[in-house]
């Protein structure tokens, strides 16, 4: 169930699979965030967290400059304290935003998985 069509990001809930998925196309602009954030907040309010999967699809994300990885890193520690059972990063097809979603995943307790394609289709 499609929950968010935005042009930057979707947001779906797969109550079959348990699994909320979230996707980023592109980047995420600090104008963006605000809005981001609210969705994310009322999608998850959706579902019982502690026993579904939140499932972050990267696939489509561009890299990011250098002053933005500090904003990466601090949605990627946010998505391990929202409850989830598990909480899964797809790695973006960019060979450069992988390297960085991996250096910023080395710097947090990051406790999810970094996993190479999206388990279930929104």
């Amino acid at each position: 169930m499609l929950v968010v069509d935005k042009k930057k990001y979707k947001m779906a809930i797969n109550e079959g699979a348990k699994e909320v998925h979230v996707q980023v196309h592109g980047l995420i602009r600090e104008e963006d965030a605000e809005g981001y954030m609210m969705d994310l907040q009322n999608t998850i309010n959706k579902v019982s967290k502690h026993v579904y999967t939140l499932v972050v699809d990267a696939t489509h994300q561009t890299p990011v400059p250098s002053k933005v990885l500090p904003q990466l890193e601090g949605a990627m520690q946010f998505y391990t304290t929202l409850g989830f059972k598990e909480v899964l990063v797809v790695k973006p097809s960019s060979k450069i935003a992988q390297v960085q979603i991996r250096n910023v995943l080395e710097r947090i307790v990051f406790t999810g998985s970094l996993i190479d394609k999206v388990p279930h289709s929104m």
